[in-house]
């Protein structure tokens, strides 16, 4: 019997593997991936070092525990060349592999911003348990960090390594920090907080050079502006990883895209995770994929079941200034509205019809989350 075979051994792979497994123990699955096949919570990447974490302390299961425990084969550091859909097989570095089931949850890639410079190829980022080693192994006791990006990561990291004691920039052409989810209002309230913490706040320009210095890098701005680093991360976004996809046929658009039971545009290959764009949407987050991984681990065990999202808040990991946010659209058309302010600050996004349809929550309205989540007006499936 050929084996459902699933590519990525991130939070996306392994949730719809544990959710199959609460159905069907039997079924036979095999996981690829291209690195050590370790069981990690991604998020807290940019949280880890205030908590004193180095890479190996952020494993929480070993990847011959993970293939025990949910009786799968694992080919671990492992590459993908090719997709034939037409055999069902896969051409890897560890050989041909034959699939019924192709499940594909390869994750995103750090998009990087081009820079001139005799350093820009020293410019870091870390997307996942590798790079945070290295990333830490080079920080040491370096006390001058350049952060290129104030969004969602980029802010997390700021509040890291300024609670750990570093001197941080953030660089960010954007008008105030996170601004793709947050309004005006609720993004500027995280500026003093980050600042008290030691956060130096650069925006409306991005880094045009990095270049070697007698110490570190110097780093050239768009507006002219220079300031040392000792190392500079780059935490400007995600792109999803669509290429194996793309070379195989399948319909990608900014990801690889699916309808709502996750199925591909090959009736056998699935997509979730931040590689996938369900139903017209990309979902990087965790609660997404959990929802995703669910309703994904019923359809392969033989239950067709639409992946549903409920109200999903996102929790922005900045202890300075704590945040939750319910996004919005970026096309959608309704207003912000302020309901609160105080110590932080409770916005609520109402759509052309009035309805409840995301929120910013900060400081001490952070914690009302599942209060506002209950009052979301939630799509109705098609």
């Amino acid at each position: 019997m050929k084996p459902i075979v699933i590519l990525g051994s991130g939070l996306a792979g392994y949730s719809v593997i544990r959710e199959l497994r609460k159905l069907d123990r039997d079924i036979p699955v095999t996981l690829v991936t291209r690195d050590t096949g370790d069981y990690y919570s991604k998020p807290m990447l940019s949280n880890a070092l205030a908590q004193g974490k180095d890479a190996a302390g952020l494993v929480l299961t070993r990847a011959a525990d993970m293939a025990a425990q949910l009786g799968i084969r694992m080919l671990v550091e492992t590459e993908v060349r090719a997709i034939d859909r037409t055999n069902r097989t896969l051409d890897t570095t560890s050989g041909a592999l034959e699939y019924d089931r192709l499940v594909i949850a390869l994750g995103a890639d750090p998009i990087r911003i081009p820079v001139q410079g005799d350093a820009a190829g020293a410019v870091m980022s870390v997307n996942d348990i590798a790079d945070y080693g290295r990333f830490r192994d080079l920080l040491g006791n370096k006390g001058r960090i350049a952060i290129m990006g104030g969004g969602l990561i980029g802010c997390e990291f700021a509040n890291d390594l300024a609670a750990a004691g570093h001197a941080v920039s953030v660089i960010d052409p954007g008008p105030w920090p996170i601004a793709s989810l947050m309004p005006e209002q609720a993004g500027r309230q995280l500026l003093a907080p980050l600042a008290a913490l030691g956060v130096d706040w650069r925006f409306g320009t991005s880094v045009s050079r990095v270049d070697r210095a007698a110490s570190g890098y110097l780093l050239t701005l768009a507006d002219g502006a220079q300031l040392q680093a000792d190392l500079v991360l780059s935490a400007v976004g995600l792109r999803p990883r669509i290429t194996l996809a793309q070379a195989a046929g399948l319909k990608v658009n900014r990801g690889i895209a699916v309808e709502a039971y996750l199925r591909s545009s090959d009736p056998a290959i699935f997509a979730l995770g931040d590689c996938a764009e369900i139903e017209g949407r990309v979902l990087p987050f965790v609660l997404p994929i959990m929802h995703a991984a669910r309703a994904l681990a019923k359809t392969l065990a033989g239950e067709e079941t639409r992946a549903v999202f409920p109200a999903m808040p996102v929790v922005v990991k900045t202890p300075a200034h704590p945040i939750a946010v319910l996004p919005v659209a970026r096309d959608a058309v309704g207003d912000w509205q302020t309901l609160a302010a105080g110590d932080g600050v409770k916005m609520a996004f109402f759509d052309k019809l009035d309805r409840l349809t995301g929120f910013t929550l900060s400081g001490e309205f952070a914690g009302e989350r599942n209060e506002m989540s209950k009052r979301v007006h939630a799509p109705q499936p098609a």
